[in-house]
């Protein structure tokens, strides 16, 4: 099937170009029809292990559902073959800013050279982009309406305390993955973080009611909300390490539902 999209104004960079930030880049897919001025919200993409936006650009299925949920596309690009975040094998002493830094700057760009509209911006990733976006939420709340971590968390262990006020995360996982398992696996030096000490330290941080059960779909969640009206929502499905791109249509349609988007 073939996808058709219409190029926007700053043809300098798109789907298929890499739009540059100094020595890094990311690329943007705006909604098929846009017409260049309207402002639209954006879902940011973070790849996983040796991923890249080119990658992220090439799945039609993901580029097909975002332009239907009238939204742009953002895919990222990691400073290395992996995100280089706090613990991980590679960067383990690392404290993560320069990641940070990079979606501020994507960020900022994307709103300088295209019509998005800042207040409805998600960041999702999947795997080790998931892992980033966990960090982001964490380092910089502010920076995302919502962030929506799939099948990854923190390296090691969740840090002891996040930047507040907490914001609203939509945590996604296979219930028998042996990738990114949801008790962690140790890799070298160090190991993947367990799933529920993510979510328990950021239940506590931000004073999260009880959760709630709720089935949407296949997906088997519980869900969390504080009086600031943030939630937090994890959400299992059967199966192992895998992405689907309703994914996304869901912790966008959740955000939307608590009022942050």
């Amino acid at each position: 099937m073939t996808v058709a999209f219409v190029a926007t104004s700053a043809d300098a960079c798109g789907p298929d170009t890499d739009c540059g930030l100094g020595d890094r880049h990311y690329r943007i897919a705006m909604p098929e029809g846009h017409d260049g001025a309207t402002p639209v919200g954006a879902i940011v993409f973070a790849h996983g292990y040796r991923g890249s936006a080119h990658g992220v650009m090439r799945n039609m299925f993901m580029r097909r559902l975002v332009s239907d949920m009238g939204l742009a596309l953002i895919a990222g690009k990691s400073l290395d073959e992996d995100w280089v975040l706090p613990n991980s094998p590679s960067h383990f002493d690392s404290d993560g800013q320069q990641e940070i830094a990079y979606f501020e700057e994507v960020l900022t760009d994307a709103t300088k050279r295209f019509a998005i509209d800042r207040d409805r911006v998600m960041v999702s990733g999947f795997s080790a982009g998931g892992m980033m976006v966990w960090n982001l939420a964490c380092a910089k709340p502010d920076l995302f309406a919502g962030f929506a971590p799939i099948s990854g968390t923190f390296w090691l262990e969740p840090p002891a305390t996040c930047v507040t006020p907490v914001t609203s995360v939509i945590h996604i996982h296979g219930d028998a993955d042996k990738t990114v398992p949801l008790e962690g696996r140790a890799i070298r030096h160090t190991r993947q973080g367990a799933v529920d000490q993510s979510l328990s330290m950021y239940a506590q941080q931000g004073d999260f009611a009880v959760a709630e059960h709720a089935n949407f779909g296949d997906l088997r969640c519980k869900n969390r909300t504080n009086a600031a009206g943030e939630v937090l929502e994890f959400c299992l499905f059967e199966g192992g390490h895998s992405f689907r791109v309703a994914f996304l249509q869901h912790a966008w349609d959740r955000l939307k539902a608590a009022g942050q988007l």
